[in-house]
């Protein structure tokens, strides 16, 4: 039975997840939180090593090879990483999720979101999110963020894919609004943050003596 409490943070490239989940993680632990960060694709050994092999701007990848990738590195993180975690009561804070491999694969890529589904419910052993924070930034706004710091090989897809990609975030909005909360990424970091943390408060039931 899960303890803790499993956050995501997605989005669009160029969304500011990165930023705000350190953020984010700074804010818990000073309430005593014990706090797990990690990362898709990546977080453990195994699964970093894929990750330069997925991200490299040379590597060439097949959508099916692609997507497989992807399902492997999630497959090792929650079973290495997430799931030990929660279940000794530690608040597990994660930058994209099976959430991104619709919004990238599916909508993107053009594949079987059906199938998609099914391989991301095994990757996690039916693990969801408790709450997924969805940082709704604007394609041309992120993308022009994300080429400032050198792209990747998705970054390197084109402006119809990534506008797919931001379609693909916003069905699933509509889709989970229970578990997913969007935030728009406007003003100040710290205001993004703040914005943030209040939903995230809400939803782990943070009492006012708490904070």
């Amino acid at each position: 039975m899960k303890k803790g409490f499993f956050i995501t943070l997605d989005g669009s490239d160029g969304c500011g997840k990165s930023t705000q989940a350190v953020l984010l993680a700074k804010r818990l632990k000073e309430l005593n939180f014990d706090i797990v960060c990690t990362r898709e694709p990546g977080g453990t050994k195994v699964a970093e090593t894929v990750r330069k092999i997925l991200l490299h701007p040379k590597s060439r990848i097949s959508p099916i090879a692609e997507l497989l990738l992807y399902e492997a590195c999630r497959a090792q993180l929650t079973d290495e990483l997430i799931l030990p975690a929660i279940n000794s009561g530690k608040v597990v804070i994660c930058e994209r999720y099976s959430d991104a491999t619709i919004a990238y694969q599916g909508f993107g890529r053009g594949l079987d979101r059906n199938i998609i589904f099914k391989l991301n419910n095994i990757a996690t052993a039916g693990l969801e999110p408790d709450l997924t924070i969805l940082l709704d930034i604007s394609v041309e706004k992120g993308l022009d963020r994300a080429f400032a710091r050198g792209k990747d090989r998705l970054e390197n897809e084109d402006f119809v894919f990534h506008k797919k990609v931001g379609m693909g975030y916003k069905w699933l909005a509509g889709k989970f609004p229970n578990r997913i909360k969007v935030v728009k990424p406007n003003g100040t970091i710290e205001e993004i943050s703040e914005r943030i943390f209040n939903i995230v408060a809400k939803q782990m039931k943070i009492t006012k003596n708490k904070l």
